[in-house]
């Protein structure tokens, strides 16, 4: 079996520490979850992955902890389409109102646990079309397309072309390649599904990328580059995580919120919207 990219390496690398993927090393379509990965803060080889993990990742990238529990717990519940019986009952929504909540999103199989009987997931799981992963990423073919997964090298040099000023990348940027994107994938993907929940999601990815990386309203080049291509948080390039706030849920919501209102109402062109991030 060839070696992961912990082990790649004679010297052993440093939790924080860059190393890029290795073919052995499973991904995720979240550009995110992978440079966690690549840098150690989540197992480097993608496998038994466990929420504590993610949640203290989201922390390396400034996110409050609240905010890095809503993203990290609800995809620890078991994948409702591969349970053996429904998982949920009135009872459930009493007693457990998360779980009855967000069941939609779970991504983990029934039962899987690591050695020590925490329940966890490997990053190509992440994978699962239309719970967090959607049609029309900013690097990543459709799901219909065949592979979700792999960054695209296409796909990456359109988004670090979308500079209107060669130097950073706007909000208006950013809605203009998804409107760019939407159209482009409606002509290759007959089977294209990219409204509602999916919009939203998309919307506050963007939110996240000029959230984390840049000041709310653009984010320097470079950084998209080091970000994307090599899945590699930009601290070369100049990046720290916040110091004296993290990003919370209001305000991340409130920057998603404005994304989706810019691409516009159904009818005019751009990607059908509906309502707002909550």
């Amino acid at each position: 079996m060839p070696p992961s990219s912990a082990r790649a390496n004679s010297n052993p690398l440093k939790r924080g520490d860059y190393a890029p993927v290795t073919p052995h090393d499973l991904r995720s379509p979240c550009p995110a979850i992978n440079a966690l990965a690549n840098h150690g803060y989540l197992p480097r080889d993608g496998r038994n992955v466990l929420a504590s993990e993610i949640s203290d990742g989201m922390n390396h990238l400034g996110l409050g902890t609240f905010l890095g529990y809503m993203f990290t717990h609800p995809i620890f519940l078991e994948n409702p389409s591969k349970a053996v019986k429904p998982q949920f009952s009135w009872l459930t929504t009493i007693f457990h109102p998360f779980a009855s909540a967000f069941a939609a999103f779970g991504m983990r199989d029934p039962g899987q646990k690591d050695s020590a009987g925490v329940a966890c997931l490997n990053l190509d799981q992440l994978a699962l079309h239309n719970v967090v992963e959607h049609d029309v990423s900013l690097s990543r073919r459709d799901f219909a397309q065949g592979d979700n997964t792999t960054p695209q090298a296409d796909l990456i040099e359109d988004l670090v072309n979308a500079s209107s000023n060669g130097k950073t990348i706007t909000i208006d940027d950013f809605v203009k390649l998804r409107k760019r994107r939407y159209e482009r994938q409606k002509a290759d993907n007959p089977k294209l599904d990219f409204q509602g929940m999916q919009v939203q999601v998309a919307c506050t990815e963007v939110a996240l990328i000029l959230k984390v990386f840049g000041n709310g309203s653009d984010v320097p080049v470079e950084y998209i580059r080091a970000f994307f291509q090599e899945g590699r948080l930009p601290r070369e390039e100049g990046w720290s995580k916040r110091r004296w706030w993290t990003l919370g849920l209001v305000e991340l919501n409130m920057l998603a919120s404005k994304i989706q209102g810019l691409l516009g109402p159904p009818g005019q062109g751009t990607v059908p919207v509906v309502n707002v991030v909550h």
